[in-house]
């Protein structure tokens, strides 16, 4: 499985799954949406983002991917670790 972390400097949420996925011995592959690289990178996932009443972006959004097609879109630490515990 590959996973794929989009994230915010100083985001405590994104700061809670990061930490969640260390504890786990996940590695995920960061992108930083406030850079143009992390802008360009989730662009790729546009269609299957999850969005606020306003329209943007949920951050964090972790992707996994199993064999190149995306499997889960999860938001949150509390959604990771429940997608886990499904997984076992």
């Amino acid at each position: 499985m590959n996973y794929l972390l989009f994230t915010l400097p100083g985001c405590s949420k994104c700061d809670k799954i990061k930490d969640l996925l260390k504890a786990k011995g996940i590695k995920a592959s960061e992108f930083d949406v406030s850079t143009k690289a992390g802008r360009e990178k989730i662009k790729e996932y546009a269609k299957m983002l999850r969005r606020d009443s306003s329209g943007s972006v949920i951050i964090p959004t972790l992707i996994i991917e199993n064999n190149g097609l995306a499997t889960a879109v999860l938001t949150s630490a509390e959604e990771l670790d429940l997608w886990l515990k499904s997984r076992v």
